[in-house]
């Protein structure tokens, strides 16, 4: 590997800042075993905060492949090429998903990325969190797995909300727990990733096991509608 490759650079960052993160947020992680080995996985979790992508990859052995804004990536000057070499380095693949293709152009990636046999990383919520509750799912994370055959195994991020409230500014020390659930799998629902009725009860099966290992109360209500009201 040379430098410039993603994984090289995710070993640096685990090797320089992983000391630093683990010392500031002293993760505690539960049902890591949860994560297959190898082949095509999903983890689909709650999304609280902008540092839940910094932590996640953090405490998996395997690199986890995810889908950011692209503006992460294109500032200018000095701080901008380090935001992108960092974000890139830690699995963060940039789309435009405010475009008008966004949505089609975010379930693509995830696709190639499980086709290889990676780890993709999703929020279903598809936002943050606006108050610390649980949101509905998007039905992308269905279409993923039932075009793939990926098992998803569900997780939860829990505490960050509380060292960076409103999801801005910088985080203050404290305790995070990453919670994963046991794989699912979705194999008798094959051939059916157009079906809207089967698209919906998977991504209500998935968020339930979210909202069991989170712990977090469940609106049903999109987040970005509630964001907007």
């Amino acid at each position: 590997m040379t430098p410039e490759d993603p994984l090289s650079r995710l070993t640096l960052i685990k090797a320089v800042l992983g000391p630093i993160l683990r010392l500031m947020f002293r993760p505690r992680v539960e049902g890591a075993e949860n994560i297959p080995g190898t082949g095509a996985v999903i983890l689909a979790g709650n999304h609280l905060t902008f540092i839940d992508s910094m932590i996640l990859p953090l405490v998996c052995d395997r690199p986890v492949y995810f889908i950011g804004k692209d503006e992460y990536v294109t500032g200018k000057g000095v701080k901008g090429r380090a935001m992108a070499w960092f974000f890139t380095g830690c699995g963060m693949i940039p789309v435009d998903r405010d475009g008008a293709n966004g949505g089609v152009a975010a379930l693509m990636t995830g696709r190639r990325v499980l086709e290889e046999g990676k780890i993709f990383g999703i929020y279903p919520e598809g936002t943050r969190s606006p108050d610390g509750r649980l949101y509905r799912g998007r039905t992308g994370i269905a279409r993923l797995t039932l075009m793939t055959g990926a098992p998803v195994v569900p997780f939860a991020v829990i505490g960050t909300d509380k060292l960076q409230p409103g999801g801005a500014g910088l985080p203050r020390p404290g305790r995070v727990t990453l919670r994963f659930g046991e794989p699912m799998e979705f194999s008798r629902y094959e051939g059916m990733d157009r079906d809207r009725y089967v698209l919906r009860a998977v991504t209500d099966s998935v968020m339930s096991e979210v909202m069991r290992l989170s712990g977090q109360e469940y609106v049903d209500m999109y987040a970005t509608k509630a964001k907007a009201a």
